[in-house]
């Protein structure tokens, strides 16, 4: 493929998106861009919410990523489900209950002033820097397959990216992502089934045949019984259970999609409807990663990272139907992550620390003046985070995305768990040095860990552990009862 069939292909798409854009946000308010006027169906809301939880990263990341992990990842995926399942009967019921815009809210009447705004600023420290690692993936490719063969600076393409999806994004917020998310899951989904056909086909064998090849390899296994590794199954199936639960279930942007239908049992139908399709969707990406394999081992293809393996045979190997596949289908996969993100973050902003929806002597046409300065200000902070991360690309996104989570998400496990499994109330003011000495601590014991403990290799877990030292942080300062106006 040429860079300028490329960049057609990206701007036809884009164009694509605008004009759902245009027909969406036309007579949008603030309740729009927060909530979507509560009236998103549910089942629309289901089937978008598919590529806005798995984005660019698991687009390139899972499938790259198969020849070194073989099928484990499959085992952080059923961790998923039942984290779905958590979110669906516990998390959804509380934030109906109590009638929130901002996930967040619930913390300030649990605990109170503190705990609520360190909840929301660790969410929007997570959702920067987890969202600017997605944008960077995508990218990086379009960097590396369009734009250095026209010497254009990397950051040019950075900022052309980060202007798109503030165009889209600025007035229809979440009513606009809701229906363009509908339209990029398809696109993604067509892109991965017509990979999977591309590649057996180059392989000359029937895909049945290919998938028994699977089975009968290495590659398939799901289960590692080490328990000093990394990736031990029972390691891997909780630590997809609580990555679920605190990236999606405390998770302001995942929330905000649920919080725009109108009744909590359509919420729950969205939520029971797309963990089931999306443990299809994580294996037909498992499948893709292993034809991809198969395909490097054929023809002797090399990549310096795992995140290059499917650019580089879909762009340099497959001929240009393929290409073209995989350009829609992986930026099918990245503009829900950042649109998503963008929209949250300034929804987060606005309503958790400068209280836009509290304050009703200001009116609609300041607010929305305030509201775009912060949407313009997170998506220069998003360009200064990618810049960054271009200078430290040394692995495996997906695993960078994870490590963070375990970090930045810790602290909103521990809050939560607090909030819902106890009947005491907190010292609200130690509740931000516990919430920043949790994944301090956190970093030592990873750091250290098999000094400390055998030989023992923290892997997704260390989310678990942030977890629990938050959690006992916060129980050492507690005292008995709640607030009154707890909402417990």
């Amino acid at each position: 493929m040429t860079p300028t069939l490329i960049l057609l292909i990206f701007m036809a798409y884009t164009l694509l998106l605008f004009a759902v854009t245009y027909i969406t946000a036309r007579r949008a308010n603030h309740q729009s861009f927060y909530i979507g006027n509560k009236v998103s169906p549910w089942f629309v809301v289901a089937y978008g919410m598919i590529g806005a939880s798995l984005s660019g990263v698991t687009f390139m990341s899972v499938p790259g990523w198969v020849g070194e992990t073989q099928f484990s990842y499959m085992m952080v995926a059923f961790g998923y489900f039942f984290g779905y399942v958590v979110i669906a009967l516990i998390l959804l019921p509380l934030y109906y209950r109590l009638k929130l815009t901002s996930i967040y809210g619930y913390l300030e009447q649990r605990f109170g002033f503190w705990s609520y705004k360190t909840g929301a600023g660790f969410f929007i420290l997570s959702r920067v820097l987890g969202a600017s690692l997605r944008m960077f993936l995508v990218i990086n490719v379009l960097q590396i397959f369009v734009f250095d063969a026209w010497n254009v600076p990397f950051w040019v393409n950075v900022l052309i990216f980060i202007v798109l999806i503030i165009i889209y994004t600025l007035k229809g917020g979440i009513r606009t992502i809701i229906w363009t998310d509908t339209l990029q899951t398809t696109f993604m989904l067509l892109a991965v089934i017509l990979s999977i056909y591309y590649i057996s086909r180059e392989l000359g064998s029937p895909l049945l045949t290919l998938l028994g090849d699977i089975f009968d390899s290495d590659m398939s296994r799901m289960v590692i019984t080490d328990w000093d590794h990394p990736r031990h199954f029972i390691k891997q199936f909780f630590s997809g259970m609580f990555i679920t639960i605190t990236m999606t279930g405390l998770d302001q942007e995942m929330m905000q999609k649920n919080l725009s239908i109108r009744h909590l049992k359509d919420a729950q139908k969205n939520m029971f409807t797309f963990s089931t399709i999306n443990l299809v969707v994580v294996f037909m990406f498992l499948v893709l990663g292993a034809f991809l394999v198969f395909y490097a081992s054929a023809q002797n293809i090399t990549v310096a990272m795992t995140d290059d393996l499917f650019p580089t045979i879909a762009f340099r190997y497959l001929g240009p139907a393929a290409g073209v596949v995989f350009l829609i289908g992986l930026i099918s996969a990245a503009f829900p992550s950042a649109d998503g993100a963008l929209t949250s973050l300034t929804t987060s902003f606005s309503i958790d620390f400068l209280g836009l929806e509290k304050n009703k002597e200001m009116d609609d046409a300041k607010k929305t003046r305030i509201r775009y300065s912060v949407h313009f200000s997170f998506a220069i902070i998003f360009f200064i985070c990618i810049l960054v991360f271009r200078e430290m690309n040394d692995r495996a996104i997906i695993d960078k995305l994870f490590t963070i989570a375990g970090y930045t998400y810790g602290p909103l496990l521990g809050l939560y768990t607090f909030g819902l499994f106890t009947r005491r109330s907190v010292n609200d003011r130690y509740t931000p040095w516990i919430a920043i000495l949790s994944p301090v601590l956190c970093y030592f014991l990873s750091h250290f860990s098999e000094e400390l403990f055998n030989g023992y290799k923290f892997g997704f877990e260390l989310l678990l552990v942030n977890g629990f030292l938050t959690f006992m942080g916060l129980l050492a300062f507690s005292r008995r009862g709640l607030k009154p106006d707890s909402g417990a």
